[in-house]
């Protein structure tokens, strides 16, 4: 009874310590941040979080043993707020980037997407990426897309929402968007835009969930639920409820 007792205090030792070292903002919850402006993968509707990265994170959470708590925060200062701990992780369609990799570490990739140009479907000046040259391209700000943006015209046009960069394309204020192509896909198909895609995708690229350094524990446990999900099938099951495929692979 006694060598019981005693293996029985040393396995919650060790899950007690194993669940300190995840070093989380709240305890016994996975705090995850995303702007909430990126469509469909975060954002509001009738004033709830929704969207492919807050199903996954709630799926991670899940797994992990956790309650899942989405919040926002502005992209082009998620970084900041991931290292003043505001939150645990950001769960908000990051790109791995070697620049971002000096800031923060990743989980393995949880989809992958590319660079797309987008213009209005009225537009007959724009069939290239060479096209672009002198012309207003609107993009997010801290994005990836921006840096993609800069390599065909200085005429850059900075937004906070994807999804309003989008739609300032048939009023004229932009010449073209470069955006996620799901992202894009998503508001030809589903929100009516008048909008037409130019060429194939300009990067492939792979998101990651993004964790504040010096919480490897923390990593290997996302790592570890994300192969879970994958598995298991609800990974499969939230990627076609938004996009009709699999985008992780």
């Amino acid at each position: 009874m006694v060598t019981l007792l005693l293996v029985l205090m040393l396995t919650a030792c060790g899950s007690s310590e194993g669940v300190r070292k995840w070093k989380l903002r709240e305890e016994g919850t996975l705090t995850f941040a995303m702007s909430g402006l990126y469509k469909p993968y975060n954002f509001r509707q009738q004033g709830e979080l929704t969207g492919f990265d807050v199903e996954i994170g709630k799926a991670l959470a899940k797994e992990m043993g956790l309650k899942p708590k989405p919040v926002t925060n502005p992209f082009e200062t998620i970084v900041a707020g991931l290292q003043t701990r505001k939150y645990d992780a950001v769960i908000g369609s990051m790109g791995i980037t070697e620049e971002r990799k000096k800031a923060v570490d990743f989980s393995k990739p949880y989809y992958r997407s590319g660079a797309q140009i987008f213009v209005d479907q009225g537009n007959r000046d724009i069939r290239s990426p060479e096209d672009l040259k002198g012309k207003t391209i609107g993009v997010v700000k801290a994005t990836t897309y921006k840096d993609e943006a800069l390599k065909y015209s200085d005429d850059i046009k900075e937004y906070t929402s994807d999804v309003t960069a989008l739609q300032d394309l048939p009023t004229g204020r932009v010449d073209a968007v470069i955006t996620d192509e799901g992202l894009g896909d998503y508001a030809i198909l589903h929100d009516h835009l008048p909008i037409d895609k130019v060429g194939k995708p300009l990067t492939q690229d792979e998101m990651g969930i993004a964790v504040r350094k010096g919480n490897p524990q923390l990593v290997k446990a996302i790592n570890q639920a994300l192969d879970r999900i994958v598995e298991n099938g609800t990974y499969d099951r939230i990627s076609k409820k938004w996009f009709r495929r699999n985008i992780l692979h």
